[in-house]
C-alpha cells in the first residue's frame, strides 16, 4: 500500500514537470498548439492532484477498515422514522456509488411509516475513511406528508459509524461479561414471518454497550455477527476515550434533536442542504439524497484533517 502510493506521488510529480516544461515552451515560442496540449492535460492532473489529497485525509489508523453504519430516528414520530428510512436509501445509494458492498445487519420496520432503525455493514477500502465525516445528527425541515393540515415539520436521526476491524484488532471478551438473549426477528407476516428465535441481542456488562442482529435466519449467524458488531463497537469506544472524545463522537452523543445536528436538509420554504460543521452547502437536494454525497464528505475531511471544523452552531439562514 505504501510503495503505491509513492510511486502515484512520483508520477504525478513527473506530470506536472512535464506539463510545466510544456507551458513555459509553449509560452516562449507563442505555440497556441502547445498550450491547448497543456491545458487539455490540466482536468487528469487535478483529478490526481485531489486522489492524492484524499489519501491524505484518509491516514488514520482504521480509516482504511470497512465500516458499520447504524441509523436511529430521533423525536419527530413517524416523520422521523421516514426521514430515517430516507436516509437509509441515501447512504445505500452512495455506496452503490463508490462500489462498496452492503449488508443489512439489523432492519427494523416502523409500525406506520419509516424504519424504528437499520445497521449496515459497508465493506471496501477507505468505508470508515469516508463514512465518519455522516457520523451525527442529521436535520430534516419540509412540509409533512404525514400532516393533513400540510404543515411544516423539523425531524431528526441520529448516524453513527464505527470501523469493522475485528481481523486487525485482538479483543477478548469473557464470556461472562455478556448477556446475550434471542428472540423472534420481526416479519412481514404470513410465510415471511420468523416463528424460531433467530434474532440476538447482545449486551456487554462492563461497558453497557448493546448489539441486535436480527437479519440473519440461522441464530448461530446472528450470534456471530452481534459479537463482530460487539467487538467494532468496544475498539471504537476504546479509541475514543484514548482521544477524549473526538467531535464526531460527542454529535453522535448529543441530543438527538434540536440544536445538535450536523447537517440540515431543507425541502421547505426552500431547498438546500448545509452542513453546520464546514459551511459546505447546494441547492441540489434532490440529487444529495440520491446519494451525491461525496463533496460533503470530502469537505469534512479537509477540515478536519487542517483543524478548520467549525464547531456546531446554528446553520445562517434555516427555516426554523
Amino acid at each position: 500500500m505504501l510503495e503505491q502510493r509513492v510511486v502515484f506521488v512520483e508520477k504525478l510529480g513527473g506530470e506536472i514537470e512535464d506539463a510545466q516544461v510544456l507551458l513555459e515552451l509553449g509560452a516562449s515560442e507563442n505555440d497556441e498548439a502547445t498550450l491547448d496540449e497543456v491545458e487539455a492535460s490540466l482536468p487528469a492532473i487535478e483529478a490526481k492532484v485531489r486522489q492524492a489529497e484524499l489519501a491524505r485525509m484518509l491516514s488514520g489508523p482504521v480509516d482504511h477498515s470497512s465500516a458499520i453504519l447504524a441509523i436511529h430516528p430521533g423525536s419527530g414520530g413517524e416523520e422521523a422514522k421516514d426521514w430515517a428510512k430516507m436516509l437509509l436509501r441515501m447512504y445505500q445509494r452512495w455506496c452503490e456509488r463508490r462500489g462498496f458492498k452492503v449488508e443489512m445487519l439489523d432492519f427494523q420496520p416502523g409500525d406506520n411509516a419509516g424504519i424504528d432503525g437499520a445497521t449496515l455493514s459497508v465493506q471496501g477500502e477507505n468505508a470508515f475513511g469516508y463514512l465518519r465525516a455522516e457520523n451525527g445528527v442529521h436535520r430534516l425541515v419540509r412540509i409533512s406528508p404525514f400532516d393533513a393540515n400540510a404543515r411544516r415539520h423539523t425531524s431528526f436521526t441520529a448516524v453513527e459509524v464505527t470501523p469493522d476491524i475485528e481481523d486487525e484488532i485482538d479483543i477478548t471478551i469473557k464470556d461472562e461479561d455478556l448477556e446475550t438473549t434471542t428472540m423472534r426477528a420481526s416479519g412481514a407476516g404470513g410465510q415471511k414471518v420468523n416463528k424460531t428465535e433467530s434474532a440476538v441481542r447482545m449486551k456487554h456488562i462492563p461497558s453497557g454497550i448493546v448489539v441486535v442482529c436480527r437479519v440473519e435466519r440461522s441464530q448461530h449467524q446472528n450470534r456471530a455477527m452481534a459479537l463482530k458488531m460487539l467487538k467494532a463497537k468496544l475498539y471504537e469506544a476504546e479509541i475514543k476515550r484514548q482521544e477524549e472524545a473526538n467531535n464526531a463522537y460527542q454529535a453522535t452523543k448529543s441530543l438527538n434533536a434540536w440544536g445538535s445536528q450536523i447537517r440540515s436538509y431543507v425541502l421547505a420554504p426552500y431547498r438546500l442542504v448545509k452542513d453546520v460543521r464546514t459551511g459546505h452547502h447546494t441547492g441540489n437536494v434532490d440529487a444529495v439524497l440520491d446519494g451525491e454525497l461525496d463533496d460533503f464528505i470530502e469537505a469534512y475531511l479537509l477540515a478536519a484533517s487542517g483543524g478548520t471544523l467549525r464547531k456546531g452552531g446554528a446553520i445562517e439562514d434555516e427555516a426554523d
